[in-house]
């Protein structure tokens, strides 16, 4: 059985494993973020903003919970803002506080997000973007480019867990243990290697990035990812990384041709 090295924070990672459990894959979880929802910031006056966006589903969540919980009419706002989402899975999580959004982008990143944007919904208008604390900025460049007024609001903190496990999963790696390391965001990537001490791979293992942001940071560190879906969210990782593994067939055999008698 192929083993898959999940990367993903602990309390996301479930149902990933479970996907790649029921494709027939032994996952191995090791975390290398943590997410950290903050609590110094205020919610915002959505009536200024022409529209919002989201790059995360954590973010979704951190900046949610919280006006479910201290600022109801702020939460209610929202349902009536123009709402953008980068993906799937960060629109469900807006649909679940009852928050529709506008169409999404054809791929979940944030370039082809602001380039599914009309740019006359951001000419001169203030737009809010919910960040987390490593947000990499194309949000606000893209809005500042094309003549609007971004706020940011940082609602939660992505922060490197202690990897106690390191030195275990490190011996592993060399030993032949793991055939794929799964990563979903850049900083997955930047902490794991981290914590290896070192940005080379073992022969033979294969490397596995939920979208093109990460595969990028894979790609700074001189890496490439040899899996990556064409949609970027959880269930199409599993499911591209089973496929990766999955058995190649062998052709049938064309049927002999009768003989004449």
């Amino acid at each position: 059985m192929k083993t898959v090295l999940v990367t993903r924070p602990r309390h996301q990672a479930q149902a990933f494993i479970a996907a790649l459990e029921q494709a027939g894959l032994a996952p191995i979880l090791f975390p290398t973020i943590e997410i950290r929802c903050l609590t110094d910031w205020v919610p915002p006056d959505l009536q200024r903003f022409s529209g919002v966006f989201f790059t995360s589903v954590n973010a979704v969540q951190c900046l949610c919970q919280r006006l479910q919980r201290d600022a109801p009419a702020v939460l209610a706002d929202l349902r009536q803002t123009r709402v953008w989402a980068v993906g799937r899975a960060t629109a469900e999580a807006l649909a679940g506080y009852g928050v529709g959004t506008e169409p999404l982008p054809t791929r979940a990143d944030a370039v082809h997000l602001m380039a599914a944007v009309d740019p006359g919904q951001i000419i001169d208008r203030d737009l809010l973007f919910v960040r987390g604390s490593r947000s990499l900025g194309t949000i606000p460049r893209v809005i500042a480019e094309r003549g609007g007024r971004c706020t940011e609001l940082t609602v939660y903190e992505n922060r490197k867990p202690a990897l106690a496990d390191a030195e275990r999963i490190r011996r592993r790696l060399q030993r032949g243990g793991i055939d794929c390391l799964s990563f979903t965001s850049p900083s997955t990537v930047e902490h794991f290697f981290a914590a290896m001490g070192s940005h080379q791979v073992p022969p033979g293992v294969r490397i596995a990035a939920i979208g093109t942001t990460t595969a990028a940071a894979l790609a700074d560190l001189g890496l490439r990812a040899d899996i990556v879906p064409a949609t970027f969210d959880g269930p199409s990782l599993a499911k591209a990384i089973a496929e990766a593994f999955a058995p190649v067939s062998a052709p049938e055999s064309a049927p002999e041709p009768a003989l004449l008698s």
